[in-house]
């Protein structure tokens, strides 16, 4: 298997969002998938912050903010869905948002669907220390 960056983070987060599926299967809200796995991550001893507003870039200006679903260890992008089947949309959408904030990894995970999805994310236009996550 690939030596991926965060590996070690990423499969905690993943397991993590495994027991939450697995304890709730799917058909639920997407909120009601948060909450489960901030408890989950916290058990695991991850450090993170949920809905953690982030600047977004263009031309190295911030030009607003959004929310992301969860910052893991001031790395990694969590983003959540809780739809049936994952679109190449969504994936566009967590693909935009790792670039806007100029973010090296992310997750993407699905609840809504009758087994977990997950898709890991690799910022290809990754530009380390150009600007700052926080201001």
């Amino acid at each position: 298997m690939a030596d991926y960056k965060f590996k070690e983070i990423t499969e905690k987060i993943i397991g993590s969002s495994m027991k939450v599926h697995s304890a709730l299967g799917n058909g639920f809200q997407e909120v009601i998938y948060q909450r489960a796995l901030e408890m989950e991550m916290q058990d695991a001893g991850l450090h993170f912050s949920r809905e953690f507003s982030m600047p977004v870039y263009y031309k190295e200006k911030q030009i607003g903010e959004r929310r992301v679903d969860f910052f893991v260890e001031e790395k990694i992008m969590v983003e959540l869905k809780a739809v049936v089947q994952l679109e190449n949309v969504h994936l566009a959408q967590a693909k935009n948002y790792l670039e806007a904030y100029n973010m090296q990894v992310g997750l993407l995970i699905n609840f809504g669907s009758i087994s977990l999805q997950f898709k890991r994310l690799e910022n290809s236009k990754f530009r380390p220390h150009s600007f700052p996550i926080n201001q």
